[in-house]
């Protein structure tokens, strides 16, 4: 699959190519060049949603808007960060695999995390968020294997929603400062309406569909001002958009 450059503002970074072709030799590396953060300290959204703003596809997830293209992406989104954020919904909906690199930091109030696909020899590289009401729970749904080598940590809640605010401080008390946050909607919405994101990466399926969930949720925030720094295109008409969020 064909990915070309159609836009890249000169403070992205330094220059490269204008297309890749997904999976040949070298091409992961220029895609982590295109989705470097600027700074060491950074907090972006990797989203996908239909042209028609949602968040799942036909099958009731994001992996039917999903492509090879947009897998790739999200590897090297992955690549270049301390830490993947999600939300225990995801992760129940998806599965969720521990990522090459990154450290996977699952937020969640009840500690339901069951339907997780994380693999105990990676289970190092788990980090939990939670209230300490759901510390019980989390152990329960991770299953021993991995619990036993996974790390909870208590984050201050209100009312069993845990403070954005927290959880990122958190993490960067813990020396994860890159940070790309994948969803779901309410945590993304939650992000946002807190004006703790940097960046959103938000890949756009050509299909339009009414799955009922937006991919922001149904958290209400402010309006924040974008500016594009960066958009691909594939050859399925799939579009990748970097944009920078004003504060």
């Amino acid at each position: 699959m064909l990915i070309r450059l159609l836009h890249r503002s000169p403070e992205a970074g330094p220059d490269v190519p204008t297309s890749v072709v997904v999976g040949s030799e070298g091409s992961q590396e220029i895609l982590e060049t295109l989705y470097r953060p600027p700074v060491g300290r950074w907090l972006r959204l990797n989203l996908i949603a239909a042209v028609s703003g949602d968040a799942a596809g036909v099958d009731g997830t994001s992996d039917s808007l999903s492509n090879a293209a947009d897998r790739a992406i999200l590897a090297a989104l992955r690549n270049v960060a301390d830490a993947v954020l999600v939300g225990a919904r995801s992760v129940r909906a998806e599965g969720y695999r521990v990522p090459a690199r990154a450290t996977l930091v699952v937020v969640t109030s009840s500690g339901d995390l069951s339907g997780h696909r994380m693999d105990p020899e990676r289970a190092s590289r788990v980090l939990v968020l939670c209230p300490a009401s759901a510390v019980g729970r989390v152990a329960e749904t991770l299953g021993a294997a991995v619990a036993g080598a996974a790390r909870v940590v208590v984050v201050p809640d209100s009312g069993g929603r845990l403070d954005p605010r927290a959880i990122v401080s958190t993490l960067r008390d813990l020396g994860l400062d890159s940070i790309v946050c994948e969803g779901g909607p309410s945590v993304a919405g939650q992000l946002l309406h807190d004006g703790l994101v940097d960046e959103l990466c938000l890949s756009t399926s050509p299909v339009v569909i009414g799955s009922g969930l937006p991919v922001f949720g149904t958290e209400r925030f402010d309006a924040s001002r974008l500016t594009l720094s960066q958009l691909l295109i594939d050859d399925g008409s799939a579009l990748y958009a970097r944009w920078a969020v004003g504060r």
